[in-house]
């Protein structure tokens, strides 16, 4: 068994955490690039965990420019094992109003200007997405808002839009049609990144607006927006603070009954002989679990 290493990217609002114990600031070296920030290493409630900005200290980074795969890379050589994704999101439903939860299992992903894989030619691999987040990992955070009575909504399809401009009324519309539930900018690549990784993925998203179809609404404003992520920034770090120890109290990490932990087992699809030795020294963080020292 393995121990539990909790990551947490944070989102708009949320750049950073209280109440850590030995707490350590690294900026890991990545063959992808740089990361946002520092990765910030420390315990919390006899929890390991890792937690990185996802947009940067002071919000450097719009949804399209960030470096995914550096980030979550460096998670993975951080020895991180769960990631907790924390994200600002606009509703499309009544029901998802703005200040509650959403713990999201499903995505429709309209970005186009991002790198999606780590792989590529040399070292070609496609992995299992039908089911994009951890089950595991999602009963705890849905156990933690509750003990928490933030409200929270448990399921729901994530439009991933490439920003940074937000939706048009006729988008709005056409994305509430085809049965989205949330919409963001930040959870892709992200999402698909974590499972070549091997990392089981939660995402929670907050909600701030109705985007931009309803009619009581008006548009999007990024002011008013503001307003209700200062309270949900709140939320998110009591969310933290309990998920921790909920893990902790866990003990040893059992193997993800999802699969996410050997997404790679069956993903490979070049030949030994045919893989790239610099493809291979890229990926050394990302395949050393299925390549063991074949990567070096």
């Amino acid at each position: 068994m393995t121990k539990t290493k909790l990551g947490i990217i944070g989102g708009s609002g949320l750049y950073d955490l209280e109440g850590l114990e030995n707490m350590q600031r690294l900026r890991l070296e990545s063959p992808f690039g740089e990361p946002s920030d520092e990765l910030v290493f420390g315990t919390l409630d006899g929890q390991e965990l890792v937690f990185l900005p996802r947009h940067g200290k002071g919000h450097r980074y719009s949804p399209t420019d960030i470096n995914y795969r550096a980030n979550i890379d460096a998670l993975k050589r951080a020895g991180v094992t769960d990631i907790l994704s924390i994200s600002a999101v606009g509703s499309f439903r009544e029901d998802l109003k703005p200040g509650d939860f959403v713990i999201v299992d499903q995505y429709v992903d309209r970005t186009f200007a991002r790198d999606k894989s780590f792989f590529g030619p040399g070292l070609v691999a496609h992995v299992s997405f039908a089911h994009p987040t951890c089950d595991s990992l999602s009963d705890v955070v849905e156990r933690a808002l509750k003990q928490e009575g933030i409200p929270c909504h448990r399921g729901g399809t994530y439009l991933a839009m490439e920003g940074p401009q937000f939706s048009t009324i006729a988008e709005s519309r056409m994305y509430r049609a085809w049965g989205c539930d949330v919409i963001g900018m930040s959870n892709m690549p992200e999402a698909k990144l974590a499972r070549e990784a091997e990392i089981c993925y939660c995402p929670v998203v907050m909600v701030t607006d109705y985007d931009s179809w309803h009619p009581d609404h008006g548009t999007v404003d990024v002011q008013e927006i503001l307003k209700t992520l200062s309270a949900n920034v709140d939320k998110g770090k009591r969310l933290v603070r309990t998920v921790a120890p909920l893990l902790a109290q866990a003990g040893d990490r059992h193997p993800c009954v999802k699969g996410c932990d050997h997404a790679l087992d069956t993903a490979m699809m070049t030949a030994p002989a045919a893989r790239d030795p610099q493809m291979l020294a890229r990926l050394s963080a990302i395949t050393a679990r299925v390549l063991g020292g074949e990567e070096k």
